[in-house]
């Protein structure tokens, strides 16, 4: 079945620019950072233009943290920027400014977790890793387990099947993760499936079952409008577009919608060291 899949990503894999061997390992990982919980479309012209910026990890270490938020525009969570910025900083101060091929290396970058880890090592190194991102643990759900969705959470369970599906081969196995990622995002979608463009369908045990319905706590999208992530990240919009510093004021007035929910947001971003107060009060990133 393996062997299948990857024969269909091979026909039917979206051209995307960090699957290209030009992007290296760096623009693996800034990809990886990027599309955690963001559509491709949305990464692509923002991934481009930040390795026409920083094509190496060296290169936006240099700069501030700050900027590397800027850059992230309307992404959203752009934590994810401070710490993309953070984890080049350790590549150039500790591995010589070149993307570690070690896994444990890569784990203990900051801001990368087990699944960055696994990712980078093998998209950008062509190594063997179970690669378990949502798409992957729902295929294997349904392909193996016979239910539509898995675990809220990721078990051990979940972990050894993966490894278990892996091939051998460093090539096939790396194939597979990228194959296995592609057939979730494009056919085993979460929502409407392609079971007929499937082309393990035949071994399929959710279909074979007759696709039954989720039988778990129901699934929930995160809701936006309205939520406190909204309302910083309309605070942070101001700071982005803006040249110089903006007074507080300005800043919070741009979510006239509950005053105390922007200050609230205001003071979170603070925390998180997304925006620094100037000693004149005023704001930047």
């Amino acid at each position: 079945m393996v062997g299948r899949v990857n024969a269909w990503f091979a026909l039917h894999a979206r051209p995307l620019p960090w699957r290209e061997p030009s992007a290296g390992p760096w623009g693996v990982m800034v990809s990886e950072f990027m599309l955690q919980q963001t559509p491709v479309a949305r990464v692509l012209p923002v991934w481009t233009a930040w390795l026409e910026r920083w094509p190496t990890p060296s290169a936006l270490a240099a700069e501030e943290p700050g900027e590397a938020v800027r850059a992230w525009g309307r992404l959203g969570y752009p934590r994810r920027a401070q710490r993309l910025h953070a984890a080049a900083t350790a590549i150039r101060d500790h591995h010589g400014g070149d993307v570690p091929a070690d896994h444990a290396a890569l784990l203990a970058l900051p801001g990368v977790g087990e699944y960055t880890a696994a990712a980078v090592a093998s998209f950008g190194f062509g190594q063997r890793h179970a690669v378990l991102d949502t798409n992957v643990r729902r295929v294997l759900a349904r392909l193996e387990g016979g239910v539509e969705f898995p675990a809220d959470h990721l078990t051990r369970a979940e972990r050894d099947r993966a490894a278990a599906w892996l091939p051998d081969d460093d090539l096939a196995a790396a194939t597979w993760a990228a194959a296995s990622m592609e057939l979730g995002a494009l056919v085993c979608t979460a929502t409407n499936p392609d079971c007929g463009a499937c082309p393990v369908r035949r071994d399929c045990a959710w279909l074979a079952a007759g696709r039954p319905a989720h039988a778990g706590p129901p699934r929930r999208g995160q809701a936006y409008a309205g939520t406190d992530r909204q309302c910083r990240g309309v605070l942070l919009g101001v700071l982005r577009e803006a040249s110089g510093p903006v007074a507080a004021d300005d800043v919070l007035a741009a979510w006239p919608v509950d005053p105390s929910q922007a200050s609230r947001a205001l003071d979170s971003l603070l925390t998180d060291a997304l925006v620094r107060r100037l000693p004149d009060g005023s704001l930047t990133l």
